[in-house]
């Protein structure tokens, strides 16, 4: 993998993430009060840095075989995820990521949400908003940065190329002053869970014992069969979904935003849209909607938390972060991983993680949809 190919691949996986993060700090700016929100979008980015300057010497500690292993498996969970969803997305089967609708949500609950000062910080509600939505999107883009930075050696390259992915995103959200809707974020998430999904693939392979035939050329392969495979299980679950909908008589919905079939899983724009009203309300004291308040009620004195339930909460985060809502797929992951070390002597130890993906990608969706 030369500089460039992960100047690219860092840069479109960290693209993704800046929109959804830059469509929360815009809907608390604009409705609230900016300069809140952008002191949350520093404190955000401070501890996003923290974060590197702490995990990065140590990942770097790795000997290279644990490191491909442990980040090609990250890589997969991760990538498997994102291609789900966009299978179900673009088959129809799961509505369209929409930062329009997302933005005018955000939107409507910084309207409801009442003003408190704290310190410095004119509007709690904006700063807390914004500095949720910078970290918990942020995260990502963290894990994207070390993952291949560490694995090529090369940690300043991906760090720039996340920088220049949200620098970019910024300037055209100052220009824009709106949700950046005309971007192609679904088609964008394709190529990044397809892009992913390879690079997992590879290095996860390396990282149990096998030896790859062209060694980096292999990627040429990997990623373009991943990329066929996902888009003709989409094509015929899209042509299956019509063709049922003919017989019974009636037209396929045309609007983005119909959900035909539940897929179980949140996705993530919308967990982190709704860990960030969450938290926010609970600290400007406005109920939220899972509270079960009525909007106009009097807001309830929350509980204090137990350190135990506040350890449960923070490890359930980072399940759900690196494993994701589908255990399965990640046990598959790791189970490709002990087959191709235990058979990791024979030339052909390459050929078990591709197999096990190309049959964990119909299976995560089939699961997806019951």
């Amino acid at each position: 993998m030369n500089d460039a190919a992960l100047f690219f691949a860092v840069f479109l996986a960290c693209l993704v993430e800046a929109v959804e993060a830059t469509t929360i700090v815009l809907a608390a700016g604009s409705t609230r009060h900016w300069r809140s929100a952008v002191f949350g979008v520093l404190a955000g980015v401070a501890v996003l840095v923290v974060a590197v300057a702490i995990a990065g010497p140590a990942i770097a500690l790795l000997p290279l075989g644990i490191l491909r292993l442990v980040v090609g498996g990250v890589l997969l969970v991760f990538g498997l995820q994102w291609i789900r969803k966009a299978v179900l997305r673009a088959s129809g089967y799961k509505a369209l990521h929409d930062e329009e609708l997302i933005f005018q949500k955000q939107v409507a609950a910084a309207r409801r949400a009442e003003s408190t000062r704290r310190g410095a910080v004119k509007d709690w509600y904006a700063f807390t908003l914004s500095f949720k939505g910078v970290v918990l999107e942020g995260l990502e883009v963290v894990f994207i940065v070390l993952t291949f930075g560490a694995n090529q050696q090369n940690l300043p390259l991906a760090t720039i190329a996340a920088a220049a992915a949200v620098v970019v995103v910024v300037v055209l959200g100052v220009v824009v002053r709106g949700p950046l809707s005309r971007v192609p974020e679904n088609t964008l998430k394709f190529i990044v869970g397809v892009m992913l999904t390879g690079f997992g693939v590879f290095w996860g392979a390396e990282g149990a014992g096998a030896v790859w035939p062209g060694a980096d050329l292999a990627l040429l392969v990997i990623v373009p069969a991943i990329a066929i495979v996902s888009l003709a299980l989409a094509w015929g679950m899209r042509s299956y979904r019509l063709s049922k909908a003919s017989e019974r008589g009636t037209t396929a919905p045309q609007s983005p935003q119909t959900v035909l079939v539940p897929a179980t899983g949140g996705d993530h724009a919308a967990a982190t849209e709704a860990t960030a009203s969450t938290v926010s309300a609970a600290a400007s004291g406005t109920p939220t909607a899972a509270s079960g308040a009525a909007p106009d009620a009097p807001a309830a004195v929350a509980p204090k938390r137990s350190v135990r339930s506040r350890l449960a909460s923070f490890g359930a985060f980072w399940y759900d972060f690196i494993v994701g809502d589908d255990w399965q797929i990640a046990a598959g992951v790791a189970l490709s991983f002990v087959v191709t070390y235990a058979v990791s002597f024979s030339p052909l130890a390459w050929v078990v993680v591709p197999l096990f993906v190309l049959a964990l990608i119909p299976y995560g969706v089939k699961r997806a949809l019951r």
